[in-house]
């Protein structure tokens, strides 16, 4: 859910807007969409464990196999949210989708393998 602040706040600066009622439904909804991403890619690396799959080969294809459904939920909600970006009520809503959507999803497509690894590699040492 921090992932998406970094992108909110910054985005909301940039066009000059506040951050509002809407903003603050815009980032409790685009949060359900990052993590609901973020299970999905752990789930994939555990079923890729499960079939025998070193962990750092289960990471690593679990990034490359991952990315392409993340980044089309991602382009979808920025695409989707532009209809609104200019309505003086939504504004806010539409703000957060997309600069929300687009940090997180840089970053959770790299920390997410990452940390995992990292938790992984400790509790099995």
């Amino acid at each position: 859910i921090p992932l998406s602040l970094v992108g909110i706040l910054p985005g909301h600066a940039l066009m000059g807007a506040f951050f509002t009622a809407t903003s603050m439904i815009g980032f409790i909804a685009g949060a359900g969409i990052v993590i609901r991403n973020s299970i999905i890619l752990v789930d994939f690396i555990e079923q890729q464990l499960r079939e025998g799959t070193p962990l750092k080969e289960a990471v690593v294809r679990a990034g490359i196999i991952r990315f392409r459904p993340m980044l089309l939920t991602a382009s979808a909600v920025v695409v989707g949210s532009s209809v609104i970006l200019f309505d003086p009520i939504f504004q806010g809503m539409a703000i957060s989708l997309m600069a929300g959507e687009v940090a997180s999803t840089l970053l959770s497509r790299t920390l997410v393998p990452v940390l995992y690894y990292m938790y992984k590699k400790r509790i099995t040492n």
